[in-house]
């Protein structure tokens, strides 16, 4: 059988997040979208699920604490699992909302959290994000819903994964601490240990590469000009070659020590310059998010 001759991989977005985050309304925007939508589906059935001939158009499925037999590591299991099959095209969609968010719309609403064991909502909350943690690093797509809209999330929905968004080349940049380790699935990684660190400044110290003093520290390296040229030219000359090659997605990974301030700083500044040139990209600061969920548990807990 020629290349040309091989089957179209099956096309896949698994949605998950916390309960209340907004699955339901990603799931009616993708339905509008195209996709055949499948809600709760047992994690060992989705392998049978692709067993078949692909369908004419795109699968989105449901994943979270309620499916039957869920649990982080096989969750990752499966990830991992369709990252390498060759027959399937796989994207993780992460719908991700401030725990005080959450606990306020489950208030609202007089649900109960859907964990059986959670006693209120700020326990379910928690218990919910602490579960849901590892598959949340390795999602391709994040999208924060504390201040969206139902409308606003529909339109990111198909900014994403409108028609024609298969087409493209959607790119995720993230900065990361070399000391917890490389995340997962990044395509290239850079290593910005080499420039200036703000750290030892103190005025800086507390302060991370989205701050213009840390950024302005950072660019102030003689290394840091020639090294962002570089790694613009670097860049611009694989994104199309990826696109040749069928890929959908990119993540280009950025570290230093903290994860606080240079990879940060890099990582924005690359992200601009992409955006300008017209590609799809998102952000995810690995190290941020992670200080910004412990101080908000720290908040609700209080």
């Amino acid at each position: 059988m020629t290349v040309t001759d091989a089957p179209a991989p099956h096309r896949l977005v698994l949605v998950t997040g916390p309960s209340g985050a907004g699955r339901s309304t990603a799931f009616h925007a993708l339905e509008d979208l195209g996709y055949e939508v499948i809600d709760n589906l047992p994690l060992s059935l989705i392998p049978r699920l692709l067993d078949g001939p692909p369908l004419d158009r795109p699968i989105a499925l449901g994943l979270d604490v309620r499916n039957r037999d869920f649990s982080a590591t096989s969750a990752i299991e499966l990830i991992d699992t369709l990252t390498r099959d060759p027959s399937v095209t796989l994207e993780v969609l992460y719908l991700d909302c401030a725990p005080a968010v959450l606990v306020s719309r489950y208030s609202q609403t007089k649900r109960r959290h859907p964990l059986p064991e959670a006693t209120t909502p700020t326990e379910g909350v928690e218990r919910e994000l602490d579960l849901l943690a590892p598959i949340r690093v390795r999602a391709d797509h994040l999208i924060d819903t504390s201040e969206l809209t139902p409308h606003d999330l529909k339109a990111e929905i198909g900014q994403w994964f409108g028609q024609g968004a298969t087409q493209s080349l959607t790119i995720s940049v993230q900065s990361f601490s070399y000391k917890r380790g490389l995340p997962r699935g990044m395509d290239m990684v850079f290593d910005c240990r080499f420039l200036a660190n703000p750290y030892w400044v103190p005025a800086l110290r507390e302060k991370d590469g989205r701050d213009a003093a840390v950024a302005a520290h950072v660019a102030a390296d003689p290394l840091y000009a020639p090294f962002l040229h570089k790694l613009q030219d670097l860049v611009a000359f694989l994104l199309p070659a990826q696109m040749a090659e069928g890929k959908s997605h990119l993540t280009l990974g950025f570290g230093c020590t903290g994860g606080q301030h240079r990879s940060v700083a890099v990582a924005e500044n690359l992200s601009k310059l992409l955006a300008e040139s017209g590609w799809q990209v998102s952000k995810r600061h690995r190290e941020l998010e992670r200080r910004a969920h412990a101080l908000t548990e720290g908040v609700i807990r209080a």
